[in-house]
């Protein structure tokens, strides 16, 4: 019985040490770390930026086609997309790590958190338009966001962008070696980064070029002016030494290698917008990315010549390309440039080639009175060029002076020009942005109304919202629908404002 006594006595004790014990404490698992270095988190976030070319994307983009249906087609068959809250809550998460180090106010990880809200909410509204800013990721504080206007996203964008050269100029100056080891892009060179910052700042600019009349809202005529004029503060790419690059290896090999070149070296083939475009331009790129069409070389023609080099057309329907491709028809891609090694080429996230033709764009549309246009709509195509190793100076100063190439001044043939030149560089780089440049000026032609396009032949604006948008935060959703399309449908083929 005594014992007894001692047994209820320490049951009590072990209750009343329960229960002073919080809830949270006792659903907390032990064994997992509650903190993590920032620069971890840092390096996940660099993956985030990163656009794998030769995907589906860079087929909406109409650079290649696919010719096998069984793996793939080319039908613009868009329904939800995904959007990039969790980048951005790992954004929040670095920067409070960066803080609890002992880090102080406007450091690396800070300064660069800028950049990464303004890069991943340009990427979400650019496919669907409107999104939660304001009162987005207050978890229970505020579970329904209201939707903030593209207009005010793109207004949002430009500040961060602004803050993070501001910050970034300041650890310059110290010399800053914080990120060093953890950025795989420049190995926290912050120089570059402050560099990659403003150049992905004039290219949010210039798709901005429908809105540039609404200066009291966004400036963009001064704020263009303001970052290409003025080099000291806002300093831009100088070559592509400066591209934001994502650089393979053995291990994260490129796309296309030799392992899968019997997956992908013949159910896929060149397009006619990207391939037949560089041909009719008698552009070398041509013979650097593409093989000539077995057909054309039966026929006489040699592998120097740009009549041999044929793409399909985007929407043709595929037993017709797949036929085509069979005889010989059609280009193939280039097996020597893109299945020669694990390593393959480095895909550009934001390039010199790119700003150097977003800077002629601008000036072409009277954005920057003191700038020269044809100086940079040469130096981005040298540059573009120099990229697939086309550096002989009397073949570009041939290709920069021929009457199909050569600048016809701030017009509208010059301004086509600069949209052609940029798609053209733009090839298996920087994700969704030769769409975007189509979408914005239709330029150059995209193929579309066929049998191979979808969609009721019509290639579409937009992509519809996740479906967790419309079934937790209806309410806001239907709003932000309601305000944007003058309806509650979720149409892909709505135009968003940034287009209008």
């Amino acid at each position: 019985m005594k014992n007894l006594k001692y047994f209820f006595a320490l049951l009590l004790l072990v209750f009343a040490a329960n229960a002073c014990t919080k809830f949270e404490d006792l659903e907390a698992d032990q064994n997992r770390s509650t903190t993590v270095p920032p620069g971890l988190v840092l390096r996940g976030l660099l993956k985030d930026v990163y656009y794998e070319p030769w995907g589906d994307i860079s087929r909406y983009c109409q650079y290649w086609c696919s010719n096998y249906n069984y793996y793939d087609n080319n039908e613009y068959e868009w329904t939800t997309t995904g959007l990039n809250f969790t980048s951005i809550k790992n954004v929040v998460k670095m920067e409070e790590e960066a803080t609890r180090i002992g880090l102080p106010a406007g450091n690396a990880y800070e300064a660069m958190g800028k950049f990464f809200r303004a890069y991943f909410y340009y990427d979400m509204t650019m496919k669907v338009g409107d999104v939660p800013l304001t009162d987005a990721l207050k978890g229970a504080e505020n579970i329904a966001p209201a939707y903030n206007t593209q207009r005010e996203i793109f207004k949002q964008i430009l500040t961060w962008l602004d803050e993070s050269n501001t910050q970034l100029a300041a650890r310059v100056a110290v010399a800053d070696q914080t990120l060093v080891g953890f950025d795989f892009y420049f190995n926290g060179d912050l120089s570059k980064w402050q560099k990659a910052v403003n150049a992905f700042k004039i290219r949010v600019l210039v798709q901005l070029s429908k809105r540039e009349a609404e200066a009291s809202e966004l400036n963009v005529k001064a704020e263009f002016a303001k970052i290409a004029g003025n080099p000291a503060q806002y300093p831009l790419p100088t070559s592509n030494a400066d591209n934001v690059k994502y650089t393979y290896t053995s291990v994260d090999k490129y796309p296309f290698n030799p392992s899968n070149f019997g997956f992908y070296a013949d159910r896929y083939n060149t397009s006619a917008t990207y391939v037949g475009n560089l041909a009719a331009l008698k552009d070398p790129r041509v013979f650097v990315v593409a093989e000539p069409a077995a057909a054309k070389l039966a026929g006489g023609l040699t592998a120097a010549d740009y009549e041999a080099y044929v793409g399909a057309p985007s929407d043709e329907g595929l037993d017709a390309m797949a036929t085509k491709v069979q005889n010989g028809e059609y280009s193939r891609i280039s097996k020597a440039r893109f299945f020669s090694s694990d390593a393959g080429e480095p895909s550009i996230q934001i390039g010199y080639p790119e700003l150097c033709l977003n800077i002629a764009e601008g000036i072409n549309r009277g954005w920057w009175a003191a700038g020269d246009a044809k100086a940079w709509y040469d130096k981005g195509i040298t540059a573009s060029m120099e990229s697939y190793g086309i550096t002989d100076a009397a073949a570009l100063a041939t290709y920069l002076a021929a009457p199909a190439t050569g600048y016809k001044g701030n017009n509208t043939d010059g301004l086509n020009q600069v949209l052609m030149q940029k798609y053209l560089a733009l090839a298996q780089h920087s994700g969704y942005e030769g769409y975007y440049n189509w979408r914005r000026t239709k330029q150059p032609f995209f193929y579309e109304g066929g049998p191979g396009t979808g969609n009721g032949g019509v290639i579409p604006k937009r992509y519809q919202y996740p479906n967790t948008e419309r079934d937790n935060n209806t309410v806001n959703y239907k709003a932000a629908l309601v305000r944007q399309f003058g309806t509650e449908v979720d149409n892909v083929n709505n135009d968003l404002w940034i287009a209008k």
